[in-house]
């Protein structure tokens, strides 16, 4: 697994490690029942410390998108063809949604822009119901 990080960006590195897996099990790089590198292993591939791998585990673990155990490790726990999660896994989705729509406005993006936007960057995460899934476009 490749994660490309921003260590000098404002947003935390255990943030970037959570969005950046939460992407890729979104575009179906990650598969539910995925094995993930270790903390250890993967603070060590990125040169971070192992607490900031185990935060961003974590969160995810709390989201309900991994299983952590020791035997095991680390492994996705679902992807978008198992649905909405069940209580008690819940997520605030769309309090940030929220958050980056009031950022659109704030820097005086349109509705027009603001939606041309979101439905292009969902075309590039794995649809289960799509019928199109599985196809690929010609350049």
């Amino acid at each position: 697994m490749i994660l490309r990080l921003d260590l000098s960006g404002e947003v935390p590195i255990y943030q970037q490690i959570r969005d950046r897996i939460v992407e890729e099990i979104a575009s179906g790089g990650l598969r539910a029942g995925s094995p993930l590198p270790s903390t250890r292993q993967l603070a060590l591939d990125l040169g971070i410390n192992f607490h900031t791998v185990n935060k961003a585990y974590d969160l995810l673990r709390r989201e309900g998108l991994l299983v952590v155990n020791r035997k095991s490790g680390a492994v996705v726990r679902r992807g978008p063809a198992d649905g909405p999660p069940a209580p008690p896994f819940t997520t605030d989705w769309e309090s940030r949604l929220r958050t980056l729509l009031a950022e659109a406005v704030a820097q005086g993006l349109d509705d027009a822009s603001v939606t041309d936007a979101c439905r292009h960057v969902l075309t590039t995460f794995t649809h289960p119901n799509d019928p199109r899934q599985g196809e690929t476009t010609q350049p």
